[in-house]
């Protein structure tokens, strides 16, 4: 589900328990209202407040670990793919067509990442795109070194492929991480209730609607928030190519 539907769905159930609230509070008796139910009431939405902090903070990390990782693993990438170009170019001509190979997939990589499209990136783990690694893979291996110094570059290359390789699917497999919607759900049910004590105990006036409105809608953008930095390739909120798009400037120099 789009994010901008998610945060509006818990704008809409946040703000509307708020308004139940406000509601509530003109048809109860009067003692339900009074300091002793206020006392008791205050002291639950306390803890669930907590709770509720504590696992948006929790979410929040999280999702904020994963947009790092990410990041991280996009910088790696790219500084190896520049060390193997730069390694192939030691080797010498005969890895010029591997070089030109290595510039066309990682163009092909930039512009599925470039798109935003999880379709577009999805294909980045497909069938054709695994063979595609296979077989680059195996060009290195095919290589026939004339001397040490090439027998060497060889086994460079190949553990800087693998680096890279590994590098790549550990940034694809974490777009595919997910917060579980269980804990979605009962942190919005939460956040629902203490907006609800709150519409309950405050007077209705503009600066209660207001404040309440603005309380809302951080609690929406900050779940906005999470679920985007939990999708860092996609989305509004993503990991920046410009490590990828200047190792391809370099590639083949």
């Amino acid at each position: 589900m789009n994010h901008v539907v998610v945060a509006l769905i818990v704008f809409i159930c946040v703000f509307g328990s708020a308004l139940v609230g406000s509601c509530l509070r003109a048809v109860l008796p009067q003692h339900h209202l009074s300091d002793e139910s206020t006392s008791v009431v205050k002291l639950a939405t306390g803890m669930i407040a907590t709770m509720a902090a504590l696992v948006l903070g929790l979410l929040i990390s999280s999702a904020k670990g994963s947009f790092d990782t990410t990041t991280g693993e996009i910088v790696h990438s790219a500084v190896d793919i520049v060390r193997l170009d730069r390694v192939l170019s030691s080797y010498g001509p005969e890895t010029r067509d591997i070089r030109e190979q290595l510039k066309r997939n990682t163009a092909a990589s930039i512009s599925l990442l470039a798109s935003a499209d999880p379709a577009q990136i999805a294909r980045m783990t497909g069938p054709q795109a695994i063979a595609k690694a296979e077989e680059f893979q195996r060009q290195m291996e095919n290589l026939s070194p004339h001397d040490a110094a090439q027998s060497r570059l060889q086994a460079k290359a190949l553990q800087i492929v693998d680096e890279v390789f590994t590098a790549r699917w550990l940034a694809l497999l974490q777009e595919k991480s997910s917060i579980p919607i269980p804990l979605l759900v009962v942190l919005v049910v939460w956040l629902a209730i203490i907006f609800g004590t709150f519409g309950l105990f405050a007077p209705r006036n503009g600066t209660t609607i207001t404040v309440l409105v603005l309380g809302a809608l951080s609690t929406a953008g900050a779940i906005f928030m999470i679920l985007e930095m939990n999708t860092p390739l996609d989305g509004v909120v993503r990991v920046s190519l410009g490590p990828m798009r200047a190792a391809l400037a370099i590639i083949g120099q």
